[in-house]
């Protein structure tokens, strides 16, 4: 976990204290005695606290199962807000991705203009994030590039509109790093079709796939390889003159690759 994500989770128990009191305080109004309100108050206070620290020592689903019921007892209120932010933490760290996402989705549909909408497209490009090798390709030495994206590409989306729409968002540098590696592994299996095309010799096919890679992920790494594959497929297509425009747009931006 970043630093910045770090931060945002230790100041949330000091943020919320007051309107999770003044959430349980509202819903209790009119409906319970002063003592019987306050037994509330400090059961609500005291499972949020477990809640949190259970998190806090990866205890996943103790927290998410406690979180649930916070929720479950007070789905319309502030505090039910708040706890969204909390479960779709909660469910990226446990690797419960499809619930971590849709907690996203309904939060930001729900709060669109809410000042942690940033934070929850961050877990939610977070909790799609794939790492460059995962244990398929550790264990089977199984080539990433050749594996189709599947949630690359919804991973690289949400970093994508945390940066442009929150660029001053503590979450924006991490998402832009992280957008780097996405954007090449998504410009090495556009690559990756290409190829497959070329030696079927559906060259036209080939050309729209190395295309769509420098255009779609301009600036990654990978670019260099889409170039070559373009110069090739315009050589078996007799267009010799697009063919040396390819390879002279790839010398001059990767001089140093033969």
């Amino acid at each position: 976990m970043n630093n910045a994500l770090d931060t945002r989770i230790s100041r949330l128990p000091a943020l919320l204290r007051a309107g999770l009191l003044a959430a349980v305080l509202t819903l209790g109004a009119g409906c319970a005695g002063n003592e019987e309100q306050d037994t509330v108050i400090s059961d609500i206070t005291d499972a949020y606290t477990t809640a949190k620290n259970a998190v806090a020592r990866g205890n996943y689903g103790r927290g998410i199962e406690i979180f649930e019921a916070i929720q479950a007892r007070y789905p319309f209120s502030e505090l039910s807000r708040q706890l969204q932010l909390d479960l779709m933490y909660a469910y990226y760290k446990a690797g419960r991705v499809e619930e971590a996402v849709e907690t996203a989705d309904t939060f930001m549909r729900e709060n669109p203009i809410h000042e942690s909408v940033d934070y929850a497209l961050y877990i939610k490009g977070l909790a799609y994030f794939e790492d460059e090798a995962g244990f398929l390709e550790q264990r089977f030495k199984k080539d990433v590039t050749e594996r189709p994206p599947e949630n690359v590409e919804e991973s690289y989306s949400s970093f994508r509109r945390l940066v442009e729409r929150y660029p001053a968002s503590q979450y924006a540098p991490d998402a832009e790093q992280r957008m780097v590696f996405l954007k090449n592994r998504l410009a090495d299996y556009e690559n990756h079709v290409a190829r497959y095309y070329l030696r079927r010799g559906a060259y036209i096919a080939s050309l729209n796939r190395a295309k769509n890679a420098l255009e779609e992920y301009n600036g990654a790494p990978a670019n260099s390889e889409s170039l070559r594959i373009m110069e090739r497929a315009y050589e078996k297509l007799g267009m010799f003159d697009l063919a040396a425009d390819a390879r002279r747009v790839r010398e001059l931006n990767f001089p140093n690759e033969s």
